[in-house]
């Protein structure tokens, strides 16, 4: 898993981690170039990412989320989810690509699901 994880770092631009976490908010596997805390990323994004869970399938008849993309100032984080227990975070820099963080993100969400 980490192989696949150092991939994607380097495969979107602007990306600097890659893990798989929990929706209990728990680190599996990660990689990072910067010196970075992969567990509380994952920590506060499980919860950011089980609240959409309920509104979208709960409140708003939606369905199950398939991604959740967040930008700040200086981080923008991608999610995609891997079975029902587990996500993928990629984190992007300011200057991040979107469109690669889905196109790449979702492979690899697919590989991952295989091992998990």
């Amino acid at each position: 898993m980490l192989d696949q994880l150092t991939q994607l770092v380097k495969d979107v631009d602007g990306a600097w981690a890659a893990a798989i976490g929990g929706l209990d908010g728990l680190l599996i596997e990660g990689h990072a170039t910067l010196d970075a805390d992969l567990s509380l990323l994952i920590a506060e994004h499980a919860g950011l990412y089980r609240v959409t869970q309920t509104v979208y399938t709960d409140t708003l008849q939606g369905g199950q989320p398939r991604e959740l993309y967040l930008r700040g100032e200086r981080l923008s984080v991608y999610l995609h989810p891997i079975k029902s227990d587990y996500f993928l975070l990629l984190a992007v820099d300011g200057r991040g690509n979107l469109g690669q963080a889905r196109l790449y993100g979702r492979d690899t969400a697919r590989k991952l699901e295989a091992q998990l």
